[in-house]
């Protein structure tokens, strides 16, 4: 890494975040910003690596890394933080971070984080690489899925993954369109899915007759 920029508000913690960017990178010219303002005026400049505080005085970081996706796109762009909350932590990553490194994170861990990007591998904190999984483990599809389908919901399944439509599987089950649109939106609902592509994977995973 040749250029960093820093971008914290606090003297202190600026001045330990230069020090493990240096032991880990000896070689690196160092920028340093306090607030938004202050990086906004770096922003002709050319970065490899940024690393973002969130809680800025005259604003949030989350707008110096929307600046710095636009005008530094190939810098990579790690936030360091004391927020480890999943709102935070999702909202930085929208915004285009790379990298999520929470300040309690023992110094040692976080110069191997750093060390680590050069092989391109991103600094995520353990705690917070923890988090996203269980965030993804709560929010995708669900294990064990075919024992909360209701037998109707398992034949609309079944039938929409043989290609049929609305019209098509409502004239197999005698029953309304608008039913089976319902039943639709609740087997999508249950199996964390958006799209009759992977409702065909689910129905071939549960052994359903897809031939037919």
């Amino acid at each position: 890494m040749k250029r960093v920029l820093i971008v914290e508000d606090i003297a202190e913690t600026r001045r330990w975040l230069a020090s493990l960017v240096l032991e880990t990178y000896p070689q690196a010219e160092i920028a340093l910003a306090e607030t938004v303002r202050g990086a906004a005026k770096l922003q002709d400049q050319s970065f490899d690596l940024l690393l973002i505080d969130l809680g800025l005085p005259d604003g949030s970081g989350l707008e110096v890394l929307r600046l710095m996706q636009t005008c530094s796109p190939a810098a990579i762009k790690v936030v360091t933080t004391v927020m480890g909350d999943d709102a935070s932590i999702v909202a930085a990553l929208s915004a285009g971070a790379d990298g999520y490194l929470l300040k309690e994170t023992a110094p040692a861990v976080i110069a191997r984080q750093l060390a680590q990007l050069s092989i391109g591998m991103p600094a995520i904190s353990p705690a917070i690489a923890r988090r996203i999984m269980e965030h993804f483990r709560f929010t995708g599809p669900t294990a064990g899925v075919d024992a909360q389908l209701t037998e109707r919901e398992t034949q609309v399944l079944g039938l929409i993954a043989r290609g049929l439509r609305n019209a098509e599987v409502a004239h197999e089950m005698g029953i309304a369109e608008t039913t089976v649109a319902g039943y639709i939106k609740i087997i999508y609902r249950k199996l964390g899915i958006g799209s009759r592509a992977e409702a065909a994977w689910h129905a071939n995973r549960l052994g359903l007759r897809m031939g037919e």
